[in-house]
This record gives structure tokens, sequence and C-alpha cells, in this order.
């Protein structure tokens, strides 16, 4: 653990089938251990796939079985790609508005169609970079629509049609299979306002409350926190990706194991989103 951190701090690349776990020591109090286990050896996932029970699997066969009050971190491209959400650009039909738009933007037409196919709306498009709302609600770039990690040269996987019932029927097979209640979240990455480099964010939730509301609690010095709402399904999201990676790495879930979260069954990704006229950056 020690000399992975050394080569975590000094930015040495890791590949995940030398990584089992990364520790984060927190809480100086109770010295809580939070583990991040990546899920590793799981096939190439196509449509119709039982993704609950193949990551039940690979978790048992690396020894790292799902517990009770796990956090399971699945990537959207897994999940679109098991329930058949992909397109093939070459079966596109673009329309001429999408046609002037990639003309404009030196953008392929079939892609653009895709693109705008699952916006609500565009917020803003320069530089041959499309940032729209998704049909969820979401605003990241493209749509959500990704190539990477996607088997075909001409496939792409838009975001799953509900990440919060993907989450929900994930979460449902696996306690069927092992009679434990985990949360499960859909992730994605996305860009950020006004900084560089992109984090992994939730975009469906399932069995945990994806932010912690802190108002009314009171910081070291007795001051009352006003305005504190942490967005801990992002977090855990972001956190995950250490292991997770996004290029090569090959592993599309991970385990949060230790975390303690308010549970709940009505949650949804949606309540992460501001509402527009609180957007500030809009």
């Amino acid at each position: 653990m020690e000399a992975l951190s050394r080569s975590l701090r000094a930015g040495s690349r890791i590949k995940a089938s030398s990584i089992m776990k990364i520790e984060a020591i927190v809480g100086a109090a109770d010295m809580r251990v939070i583990k991040i286990i990546p899920i590793l050896n799981l096939p190439v996932i196509k449509e119709g796939d039982d993704l609950g029970g193949l990551i039940c699997k690979a978790a048992d066969e690396q020894g790292a079985p799902l517990q009770d009050g796990d956090i399971l971190i699945v990537t959207h491209i897994i999940v679109s790609r098991a329930e058949g959400n992909v397109i093939n650009l070459d079966e596109v039909s673009p329309s001429e508005f999408a046609r002037t738009l990639a003309s404009e933007h030196n953008r392929d037409p079939a892609l653009i169609e895709v693109i705008l196919r699952e916006s609500r709306s565009i917020v803003r498009m320069g530089g041959g970079h499309i940032i729209s709302e998704t049909k969820h609600g979401f605003i990241c770039a493209n749509a959500g629509v990704d190539k990477s990690n996607v088997p075909g040269e001409r496939n792409v996987a838009p975001l799953p049609e509900d990440p919060d019932a993907s989450a929900q029927r994930i979460r449902r097979r696996i306690r069927e299979l092992t009679g434990n209640d985990v949360a499960v979240i859909i992730s994605d990455t996305h860009g950020r306002a006004l900084r560089r480099g992109e984090i992994n964010v939730a975009i469906g939730v399932a069995g945990i409350k994806p932010i912690r509301d802190r108002r009314d609690e009171t910081d070291l010095f007795g001051y009352t926190l006003r305005i504190k709402q942490t967005a801990i399904a992002d977090e855990l999201c972001s956190a995950a990706e250490l292991v997770i990676g996004q290029a090569d790495e090959g592993v599309p879930a991970a385990i949060i194991r230790g975390y303690p979260y308010e549970r709940a069954e009505e949650a949804s990704a949606r309540e992460l989103i501001w509402p527009r006229e609180k957007a500030l950056f809009i």
C-alpha cells in the first residue's frame, strides 16, 4: 500500500490488474477506513447480459464479494451496452440541421444527429464543442454520447434511458443473488465549468441519498452551517474513478466499502441538478 501511494503521488500509470484496493484513512477520532476495490476480469459487456450477476461473480472470484452496506459504482458505458442502448452511426440519417452544424463545427453529421436526439436543448456551441442539456436534465458535452470503450468503429453509446431505474435493477439483482442490500450508482465522466479536467459524477442512484444535507450542523468553532450540502454521490464516483480509469484499464465497476451513507429507497440522481433559475453558469 505504501508503494502504491508513492506511485499515485508520483503520477505513475498503474494497471488495474496491479491494484487491489486504495485505502483512505478519514476521521482522526475513529480512524475509519474506506476501501475502493476495482472489480476485475469482467467480460466485454453486450446487450442482454446480466450485469448484476456478472458483477457478483467477478467480485466473488477475486475474493471481494459484495457485502451489506457496500456502494457499487458502475460506469454508464456497460449499462448502456447491457441495455442495448448502442447506436451504429452508419444507420443514422442526419437531418439538415445536423448536417449544417456538422459542417460549421467539423463534426460527423451522424454523430451530431445522435447528440441532437439525446438533447433537450443546446446550451452552447463553439470550437467544435457542443454543450447540451440531456433528456434527463444533465448539462454535459455531446449530451453524454460516448465513443470510448464502445466496441465497433462506428458505434456510440448514449446515456441509459433512465439511469435511476438502471441502478435499481442492478441493486435488486444483487439483493436477489446475495441477500445483501447495497447502494448502486451509475457514473459518467463530465467536465466542470471554469475548471480543466474531467471527473466522474453520478447520473443514476439506487438505495443512497445523493446529497448529504449539513445545514444546521455546527463547525469546529460553533458556527451554524447555512448552505452546506455535500454531493456525496458525485464524490463517491470520483473516488471510484481512481481505480476504474478512463482508458484501457478494463475496470468498469468498483466497490466502495466502509463509507457510512444515508439509505433511501426513493432517491434520484436528479436531486443533484440545479433548477435553471438557480444555475449561475448557464
